[in-house]
């Protein structure tokens, strides 16, 4: 098991800003160990060439170097073919690959079925579709902040082409059983999508035995760097989509008139990839192989778990938050208000008139006044604002922690907030 209190020694970051510097924003971006940095480092000092073109040592060593990095990033998921891995930016870049390409082959009528829950990257895409008629569905949650599975089975139709979920919400936590659903959606005919950004960074995954037809996630919500990204697919369906963009590398041959594509995945890889950020990538998938996913996992379910009883415990005044109980279908998210009221509460302390109990407090303001105690969260509808206005409410404060947060930092963060209520209170 991990010393989970010696591991913020390997983020520089956290020596520079202070050892008593509590980051619980790595739902939105993660820090980068040493061994990442030096990696991509690396690189660039002793390797950096273009891959794939040239006949000389140093083109056929950074070459090597990337093929690994998608080999590596492919046993890390589950997947048997490094040619079901595609490099792209991040996880919304793969789910408007999937927009553009599965779209070409939808007819008006034609449904795609989503979750209340989602991430505005597969939201938005989707809806891009709308103007050829297009049907864009949503399933709801239940109110204890789980999907709800019969509503998303009544709603797949014969005309569902597309089901698209998230694996973990964003803002709730909440991990859906992607197995089952995509046996419901294979069921039904229909392909099965996965945003992974939140599931593959704090647990283990395996594409095979969840059966997607694809699954999308971001390098650097787990340790890697910006700007690269992952699209997994199943063989035969990528090598079945048009390409996405058009250029270099992604082509065959080229004519005057016409063009013929590259094997997958490079076909949907146009121009030069982003060589040090796949390497990058590599790297934090060693990093966090090293620790053992189910440690990760355990850890991320053990603070939030904690998180739960201290807010029991501290009791603040007009405090709501979402997501499930069950720190077994949980990820390590935290999102909460002080003063709102929502069907989705849990630990609402109401007066006998039904209002809450203390001063209603913008996010924002406990953001910054979590800022001043060295805290940083995120505060906003964290780009998944129909979940946020189905929770009737116009923002969350959000804590969320990765494998360099303690117990600790949870504690801190309690204590940070019930001087927050108070001052506002006065």
């Amino acid at each position: 098991m991990p010393s989970w209190e010696r591991i913020k020694e390997d983020f520089p970051i956290f020596h520079n800003l202070g050892s008593g510097y509590t980051y619980l924003d790595s739902a939105a971006t993660s820090q980068k160990p040493l061994f990442v940095i030096n990696a991509i480092s690396d690189f660039y000092l002793y390797h950096n060439s273009n891959v794939h073109r040239g006949i000389y040592r140093l083109s056929e060593e950074a070459t090597e170097m990337y093929d690994r990095s998608r080999e590596n990033v492919s046993r890390f998921i589950g997947s048997r073919d490094p040619g079901q891995i595609v490099f792209v930016r991040n996880a919304t870049e793969g789910l408007n690959l999937l927009s553009y390409t599965l779209g070409r082959e939808m007819a008006q009528g034609d449904e795609i079925l989503i979750t209340i829950m989602e991430h505005h990257s597969n939201i938005v895409p989707w809806q891009f579709l709308q103007d050829r008629g297009i049907k864009l569905v949503y399933a709801d949650i239940r109110p204890d902040g789980t999907l709800d599975m019969d509503d998303l089975q009544s709603k797949m139709s014969p005309r569902t082409r597309i089901v698209s979920v998230t694996h973990v919400s964003n803002v709730l936590g909440t991990v859906n059983p992607v197995r089952e659903i995509g046996k419901m959606a294979h069921d039904n005919g229909s392909t099965f999508i996965v945003d992974g950004a939140q599931s593959v960074p704090h647990m283990p995954v395996d594409v095979e035995a969840m059966g997607c037809d694809f699954m999308a996630f971001s390098g650097h919500k787990m340790l890697g760097p910006t700007g690269i990204g992952v699209l997994y697919g199943r063989k035969e369906l990528l090598e079945r989509m048009h390409p996405f963009m058009g250029g270099g590398e992604m082509i065959s041959e080229v004519y005057r008139d016409y063009s013929t594509w590259a094997e997958v995945p490079e076909k949907f890889e146009a121009g030069t990839p982003d060589i040090a950020g796949a390497i990058g990538l590599s790297a934090a998938v060693d990093y966090l192989r090293s620790m053992g996913m189910d440690n990760v996992m355990k850890h991320g379910r053990d603070l939030i778990r904690l998180t739960l009883e201290m807010e029991e415990e501290e009791n603040i005044p007009g405090l709501v938050s979402y997501g499930p109980r069950d720190t077994e279908i949980r990820g390590p998210v935290y999102s909460f208000s002080i003063g709102d009221i929502s069907p989705f509460s849990v630990n609402q302390t109401l007066s006998e008139d039904g209002i809450g109990v203390g001063a209603s407090i913008h996010p924002h303001d406990v953001a910054s006044s979590l800022d001043a105690s060295g805290i940083a969260v995120r505060s906003g509808h964290h780009c998944a604002m129909p979940l946020t206005h189905r929770l009737n409410t116009v923002a969350t404060t959000r804590a969320s922690y990765y494998i360099y947060n303690t117990e600790e930092d949870v504690r801190k963060l309690f204590r940070s907030l019930k001087r927050t209520a108070e001052v506002y209170s006065r």
